[in-house]
């Protein structure tokens, strides 16, 4: 009973919280936090700090805070204590998610999401890592989301802390830069070199996401390698994604292969859900559409997926036995 109370006021702590911050959210002075954090002279980082986590707890928005951070401390400095308040913030948002939901979630979830979540924790710090680096994701609501995961709290906030660098990093050089170009401490040659800098950061965030999801891609891998797996016996999932009647027409397929069509596999999904931490190999005439089918397995959690190069018409080049 007294867990049940505490955590129904937490709850309303944290729901009232968010409304207020939602509802005044356009009051807020970066200005005004300026003043407060250097009235609290050499305590200013540590206030500035509490500050960025309780914000980030009651879904302030962090680009403002960070913005002051840099205006304040300079883009080092500032970088460092931005990127110290919004981690022990995404930490505490964590917690309390875990602490008022998980089990719920974890006992309640079942199909499309079930599978989303292990997806999720199966990637784990990985996971972290990406969204960490992609600015599109919104950072104070996938900190409660992520806390509803099985993701350590440790992974979670070391990722958080070291894949976050270089978004706080642009948008705190930003607000320094902005607050020298205001103060008029710059000449025009030096206030064009800092705004380049800027944009050229804030484009890097930008580009991140392909990276990341170039790093993500599994390597291909060879007809040869495949089947020395195959013939190793290893445990392997091969996946032909090619029409029901290539599937069994003049190419045949490779032994216990499961067909699912391109264009049904975002449908059939589910059948593979059994699979998610497998090694997969997907097959089809070459290895375009495969491609495709990677791309897709890898965004719905599936952990260890490759492309066969070459596909069936490699298979059978290199004399391999098919079914029909």
């Amino acid at each position: 009973m007294k867990t049940k109370l505490l955590r129904f006021g937490l709850l309303l702590v944290l729901v009232i919280g968010i409304t207020l911050a939602i509802i005044y959210r356009d009051q807020i002075d970066s200005s005004a936090l300026e003043q407060w954090v250097q009235n609290a002279g050499a305590a200013g980082p540590v206030v500035f700090m509490l500050v960025y986590a309780i914000g980030t707890v009651f879904f302030l928005p962090g680009s403002v805070l960070t913005l002051a951070g840099g205006a304040l401390f300079g883009p080092v400095w500032g970088t460092l204590y931005n990127l110290t308040g919004a981690t022990l913030g995404a930490a505490l948002a964590f917690l309390v998610a875990r602490y008022l939901a998980s089990d719920w979630v974890a006992n309640k979830t079942g199909g499309r999401v079930k599978q989303l979540i292990t997806g999720v924790e199966t990637e784990g710090w990985r996971f972290v890592a990406f969204v960490r680096l992609v600015p599109l994701f919104p950072f104070n609501l996938l900190n409660y989301a992520l806390g509803l995961t099985r993701i350590g709290l440790w992974p979670y906030v070391i990722a958080t802390y070291i894949f976050m660098l270089p978004g706080a990093f642009a948008y705190t050089y930003l607000g320094y830069a902005g607050r020298e170009a205001v103060a008029g401490d710059m000449s025009l040659v030096q206030l064009i070199q800092m705004g380049s800098i800027a944009l050229a950061l804030l484009a890097s965030v930008a580009f991140i996401p392909r990276i990341i999801g170039r790093l993500r891609r599994k390597p291909m891998l060879s007809i040869p390698d495949l089947k020395k797996r195959l013939d190793a016996g290893d445990e392997l999932l091969i996946l032909d994604v090619r029409n029901a009647e290539d599937f069994v027409g003049e190419q045949g397929h490779i032994v216990n292969a499961i067909n699912i069509p391109l264009k049904d596999l975002s449908n059939r999904i589910n059948e593979l859900a059994g699979n998610l931490e497998k090694t997969i190999s997907i097959v089809c005439r070459t290895d375009r559409r495969s491609l495709e089918a990677a791309e897709l397995l890898l965004k719905q959690g599936f952990a260890d997926v490759h492309v066969a190069q070459g596909g069936m018409t490699e298979w059978n080049r290199s004399g391999f036995a098919v079914e029909h």
